[in-house]
């Protein structure tokens, strides 16, 4: 398409060449005449310097920087990621049936979905547009919304709903039972889990999730969030609208997550406790209770040698009694500053 156009659909501004055509979106170093680029990173300067892209998307503030036609935006990975899809949409599917699918006769299938080899889809009912990709399984009671994309080997246990332009990466598992055990005797008895997961509209999960179904209660993801890989959400979770959350995150049962947060990766988060609107949660950290004001929070020890970590952590064995040793040697009539003339009188 003509720069122009790509520049209207990614809401840019063209400052040059409006006429030039365009094919896709490239690195600044591999980009050539007919692709675009971005420049988001200062670092990366000398990259820019050399680029042969046909455009590049920067910072109004930066366009003297480039030595190629710009286009203009706020966030210019913003525009890479617009450009990306506008070149790179999976394409809708078509209405197709692999003949080694097996469909029970009471699923009730929309218009142009299509259904891989091997895949299994019960007694469910899937909406026009869905791909389910190879090896998938969709148990009895699930709905799938409009539009929605199931790659390969993606499970949703019975009675899971999927909001509409969902797209769930190999590997994941919606709905099995949550982890809920009682103590019987020193025996575990299993307690069934009777609820299920509501998935919201336009949610990612990543390759090798897991989301638990409810005990009693549904599990909840709400709209737009966004699930990286590997995470763990445990029954009864909630997960409010366009968080994202990174990698090998674990949340224990329900727990409740606001909208607009981002959890790092390796997160591990406690059970029944809540997590308020616009929270953002350092990698590695662990919270072991309610967070109820919006802000950037961390916990954990920076990495260090390990010599010094092992220092520094016989020490950490020893703070309580060191803590009563201050107090003790604060309080002392020895302590100039505990002495009688050193201190205001109360009046």
């Amino acid at each position: 398409m003509r720069l122009a156009q790509l520049a209207k659909l990614i809401q840019a501004q063209c400052t040059a060449a409006p006429d030039i055509n365009v094919v896709g979106v490239a690195s600044l170093l591999k980009a050539d005449s007919q692709h675009i680029s971005f420049f988001s990173n200062s670092a990366l300067q000398a990259q820019l310097n050399k680029t042969q892209a046909a455009a590049v998307i920067i910072k109004p503030e930066q366009q003297h920087l480039s030595p190629v036609p710009c286009l203009l935006m706020a966030d210019p990975y913003l525009g890479y990621g617009r450009c990306m899809n506008v070149f790179y949409s999976p394409p809708k599917p078509v209405a197709f049936i692999h003949p080694t699918a097996w469909l029970n006769p009471n699923a009730r299938i929309g218009k142009n979905v299509y259904i891989g080899a091997k895949a299994v889809v019960g007694a469910a009912n899937i909406h026009d547009g869905v791909y389910i990709g190879e090896a998938c399984v969709i148990s009895d009671g699930v709905v799938l919304g409009a539009g929605s994309r199931l790659l390969k080997n993606v499970t949703l246990m019975n009675d899971v709903c999927v909001g509409q332009d969902a797209i769930i990466h190999p590997g994941a598992v919606i709905g099995a039972d949550g982890f809920a055990l009682a103590n019987d005797h020193g025996q575990w008895l299993k307690i069934p889990q009777i609820g299920t997961v509501i998935i919201g509209n336009q949610v990612e999960i990543g390759a090798n999730t897991t989301i638990d179904r409810g005990a009693l209660d549904n599990t909840v993801i709400e709209d737009g969030v966004k699930l990286d890989n590997q995470i763990q959400i445990a029954h009864n979770v909630h997960i409010g609208q366009h968080t994202a959350i990174a990698a090998c995150v674990g949340i224990a049962g329900s727990t409740r997550v606001g909208a607009y947060c981002t959890i790092g990766g390796g997160v591990g988060m406690v059970g029944h406790i809540e997590v308020v609107d616009n929270v953002h949660i350092t990698g590695g950290s662990v919270v072991l209770q309610s967070i109820l004001e919006a802000g950037v929070y961390s916990s954990g020890s920076p990495l260090q040698k390990n010599r010094l970590w092992r220092k520094n952590y016989s020490h950490m064995k020893n703070i309580t009694q060191m803590a009563k040793d201050l107090k003790t040697l604060k309080e002392s009539p020895l302590n100039p500053a505990s002495s009688p003339l050193n201190q205001k009188d109360s009046l």
